[in-house]
């Protein structure tokens, strides 16, 4: 029996996002990984520099997995974030605004890893629920 994908996404969202568990991000995300942020960079140390500055910005991040769909090595993650923002972030002090965005994640995992990944959301949203 081969890996369940929708497992590894749900974990990814627990252990790396609510637990900041850091060493998961090594164990779940391939070295090679390919990404779709162009404000963050791409690849693997560019996302793990990405969640730090998250972190940062909102150390009480959490993400709710609304729900998982599969195809294949193909995930789709339904997610909602919450969290304040009580750190700097995007080069802006911090506002002590609470935030909460729907969005969704589509990933490709190979051997219990995320080898691609895309993330959809509304970045206005996150521009105004912080008054920026």
């Amino acid at each position: 029996m081969g890996v369940d994908v929708t497992q590894v996404a749900r974990e990814w969202f627990e252990r790396v996002w609510n637990q900041q568990d850091e060493s998961a991000i090594d164990q779940l995300l391939d070295r090679n990984t390919v990404g779709n942020d162009p404000n963050f960079g791409t690849g693997f140390d560019a996302f793990k520099n990405q969640w730090r500055l998250w972190l940062i910005g909102f150390p009480d991040l959490k993400f709710e997995v609304i729900d998982v769909y599969a195809n294949g090595n193909s995930v789709v993650t339904h997610w909602q974030m919450s969290g304040t923002n009580s750190g700097k972030f995007r080069n802006q002090d911090a506002t002590n605004k609470k935030i909460k965005i729907d969005g969704v994640s589509i990933d490709e995992i190979k051997d219990g890893k995320i080898i691609s990944g895309k993330d959809f959301w509304d970045t206005k949203i996150l521009d105004q629920q912080l008054g920026t």
